[in-house]
């Protein structure tokens, strides 16, 4: 059965790691997908001391859950892409940070936010840095034998499989691979099908996410969107992912930092995504069963 997890930023951040990971298991996800994003807190995660990183992996086998995949957004922040060259210095020492770190408590997958440059102009320049400096750290990525996966992102520098198929031609490494957000993907206006099928040996894991379509005027909708009411026709996309195989993890994102409820929203998107999947082929409907029997 494919692993299936949720997002850290699912749960509240008043959470410690302890109470985080526990929560994921009785609720039933297989592993949770850390977050090292833009902010100074979350980036400051790269700079565990040892003795923070062993106390980290001791709680994956006392929870027994794990953390296979961090989303590393704090290129965001620090692009590799950017005109200025202490910020490209920065971004590598984070990406350099990120895959020692990942090295160490057991991340195999390194999401990488598919931006050349995110608060720049773009150009022709931002992009020949973003793959000059991909290309570095994927000579470290390598030697640590830890896999970077690009996202399909809410932006048009990497809003399409077929735009991440060209970047992975010209940096040419078995390091790289693809994760595809099925509401990213959706919202661009992509033909899903044939996107997932021209990807289909670089798929790392799939984010599940709803969004609102981008349209000539209006600019789409990429986070908060309630399963069900957005763009992305999940029996289509899953049913084919069934029907070429995949086997790799899927990952609910969803954000409830600050949402006390953030259990009642799970679960909602649980009951939403669960029939579906089940008619895709990827049943986890008794697995879900199991985990609410056990907690009456």
């Amino acid at each position: 059965m494919n692993p299936i997890g949720i997002y850290e930023k699912a749960l509240p951040t008043k959470f410690n790691w302890h109470e985080r990971l526990t929560i994921a298991k009785n609720l039933g996800f297989d592993f949770v997908e850390m977050s090292v994003d833009e902010t100074d807190e979350r980036l400051s995660r790269l700079e565990w001391s040892k003795a923070e990183r062993e106390n980290f992996v001791q709680l994956l086998f006392e929870t027994g859950m794990k953390v296979p995949t961090m989303c590393l957004s704090g290129h965001r922040r620090f692009p590799l892409g950017s005109h200025d060259q202490d910020t490209r210095n920065k971004a590598l020492e984070i990406m350099k940070k990120a895959i020692d770190l990942a090295s160490d408590i057991g991340i195999r997958v390194i999401q990488l936010a598919g931006y050349d440059v995110y608060y720049e102009e773009k150009d022709e320049l931002t992009r020949k840095y973003f793959i000059e400096n991909l290309k570095q750290s994927l000579q470290w990525a390598g030697a640590k034998q830890v896999i970077l996966a690009i996202e399909i992102m809410d932006d048009p520098f990497m809003n399409s499989i077929t735009k991440y198929l060209s970047i992975s031609a010209e940096v040419s490494s078995p390091w790289l691979y693809v994760y595809p957000d099925l509401g990213n993907l959706s919202a661009w206006g992509n033909d899903t099908l044939k996107e997932l099928t021209r990807g289909k040996l670089d798929i790392a894991a799939i984010h599940l996410k709803d969004t609102l379509a981008v349209t000539d005027d209006f600019a789409g909708k990429f986070k908060g969107v309630d399963f069900g009411a957005g763009c992305v026709d999940f029996q289509s996309n899953l049913t084919l992912l069934q029907s070429l195989s995949y086997s790799g993890p899927f990952l609910i994102e969803m954000w409830n930092e600050t949402n006390n409820e953030y259990e009642k929203e799970i679960k909602k998107a649980l009951s939403y995504l669960l029939p579906i999947l089940k008619e895709a082929g990827f049943d986890y409907e008794d697995k879900f069963a199991r985990v609410e029997k056990s907690c009456i």
